[in-house]
């Protein structure tokens, strides 16, 4: 019997991120000194006060279901947090706990799409974004930035993107891919689009929101604008802040009508969370964040080595990143000029095929989040590899040859 892909199926693209790491993984399987710099998720390990939660979890048996889209005293926790952080009050019943920011990105988009509709995503974008519209029927209609306004989307740019057909836009700050995040002012420009325009929702990815620099301060749309308050999804997550990206944890906040109906998407889907993730997150959310100090620190020096090597390495360019830890890098000055074994770099993709060949360093070709010609470096690793592999791509971008 032949398989046949669903029309859904073959709308979708495999994740471009989790392809370059695992084809790091390969190559390093095959003793090559191989330096990814395409990995989404923080160096450090979970906790320990977090960890002996998800222990104590396991000895106290909280081992069975559990309602299925979260725990009272995660919702509680969650709660808290959001009057804490961003002074938002929330009740319990407009909560949505999920295995993961996607599955919440899922649900909350299963729940609402039908065919045709759309949704706005600013590019560059994280890859996932597109590809769930598309996967239930959905329009995905990418904006793309400019590297001039921080790789952010400009209340004229959302204004010419909105039609009758808009349902959703969605916001990422600090951005994966970009680093660069949406100050008050920022969302409070574009707020005032959005007011002119009831049919459209926001979805704000928040999942960077505690690793930021300098003097840049976070907010989110909800906040800064109360009146989106009930056409706003506020989502957010354990895995970036607390070095928990395997223990699946992803949380969102929103209007009753909406959680319900992504209650029913979850009970069909994933159902619950794991319980013992669940019981872990209630001590990340409620307990010492003290430790972010200290990493946030390590991240914000491995920014500025990375950008140091960037932006003196011929034909590469870019912004300084105000959160997460990424750096997106323009390399429209590499583009048309031919590397040392013949290849000539007609695209970002050109490029870091080129470069894994010659120097055995991953990045993330912008074609993937939507923006190209450029590439996306993670940093989450330590300072001696983010040296090595600056070395080599200075050294790849020396080589290469106008023609």
């Amino acid at each position: 019997m032949t398989f046949t892909p669903s029309d859904a199926l073959q709308r979708v693209k495999p994740s471009a991120t989790l392809a370059v790491t695992q084809k790091a993984r390969d190559l390093k399987a095959k003793g090559i000194d191989v330096i990814s710099l395409g990995a989404g998720e923080p160096d450090f390990d979970t906790p320990d006060h977090i960890k002996q939660a998800g222990i104590e979890a396991i000895q106290r048996n909280e081992t069975r279901y559990t309602a299925v889209d979260g725990i009272p005293e995660l919702k509680d926790a969650i709660v808290k947090k959001f009057r804490r952080d961003n002074s938002l009050e929330y009740t319990a019943a407009q909560i949505h706990v999920a295995p993961g920011g996607k599955p919440v990105i899922f649900n909350a988009l299963a729940a609402t799409l039908n065919p045709g509709d759309e949704v706005i995503i600013p590019a560059p974008y994280w890859v996932t974004y597109p590809e769930v519209v598309r996967l239930l029927g959905g329009e995905a209609v990418c904006v793309k930035t400019d590297i001039g306004n921080g790789y952010k989307i400009t209340p004229d740019e959302l204004e010419a993107a909105i039609t009758s057909n808009t349902r959703w836009l969605i916001l990422n700050s600090p951005s994966n891919p970009t680093g660069m995040g949406y100050s008050a002012e920022d969302l409070r420009a574009l707020a005032e689009v959005l007011l002119k325009h009831p049919q459209v929702w926001i979805m704000t990815d928040d999942m960077y929101e505690h690793i930021i620099y300098g003097d840049f301060k976070f907010a989110t749309i909800a906040e800064v604008e109360p009146r989106l308050l009930d056409r706003t999804l506020t989502m957010n997550g354990v895995s970036k802040a607390y070095s928990m990206t395997g223990w699946r944890i992803g949380y969102a906040a929103g209007p009753v009508e909406l959680i319900n109906g992504m209650r029913k998407v979850i009970s069909q889907t994933t159902s619950n969370p794991c319980s013992i993730s669940q019981w872990a997150s209630v001590a990340a959310l409620n307990g010492d964040h003290s430790f972010l100090k200290a990493r946030n620190a390590a991240f914000l020096r491995r920014r500025d080595l990375v950008l140091d090597w960037v932006n003196h390495s011929k034909g590469l360019v870019a912004p300084t990143p105000e959160g997460a830890f990424y750096v997106f890098a323009d390399c429209a000055g590499v583009i048309g000029k031919t590397a040392p074994d013949g290849t000539v770099i007609h695209n970002d993709n050109d490029f870091c095929s080129a470069l894994l060949d010659a120097e055995a360093v991953a990045v993330v070709p912008g074609v993937a989040f939507g923006l190209e010609p450029g590439f996306r470096i993670s940093y989450a690793t330590s300072d001696d590899l983010l040296k090595e592999a600056g070395i080599r791509i200075q050294r790849f971008c020396d080589s290469l040859v106008a023609k």
